[in-house]
């Protein structure tokens, strides 16, 4: 009985890690990946003005769908790749908002700070 509860356990560990990947690299590549999807949508245009002349009527929705299924690939098998390989989220030092922790406050500095700051708080 416990094995089965230690195979249930990691299967959610492993579907939990998969989500969590599959957040992470699509927000990865919509904010930080900006200019190469400049760079797919171009070559998406140019591939419509061409097949346009082979079929003009179904050529945009051809190459929408196929860089929309493109990208939707690159993400779930870039997830399945990270999970398969065992590489857990919470063990991701650039992943902090996973740890619970907070980051460091800063404490403001004012313009008065050089004559209160020497103060016992």
């Amino acid at each position: 009985m416990q094995l089965s509860s230690k195979n249930n356990n990691n299967l959610f560990d492993n579907i939990k890690s998969f989500f969590i990947w599959s957040l992470t690299l699509t927000v990865c590549f919509l904010v930080v990946g900006f200019p190469l999807g400049f760079v797919i949508v171009s070559i998406g245009v140019l591939m419509t003005i061409v097949l346009h002349a082979v079929m003009p009527i179904s050529s945009v929705i051809l190459v929408g769908t196929a860089i929309f299924a493109l990208n939707i690939l690159v993400v779930v098998f870039g997830a399945a790749a990270l999970t398969i390989k065992g590489v857990k989220p919470q063990d991701v030092t650039w992943l902090s908002w996973l740890h619970g922790e907070a980051e460091p406050s800063i404490d403001s500095v004012y313009a008065s700070c050089p004559l209160t700051c020497e103060l016992p708080k």
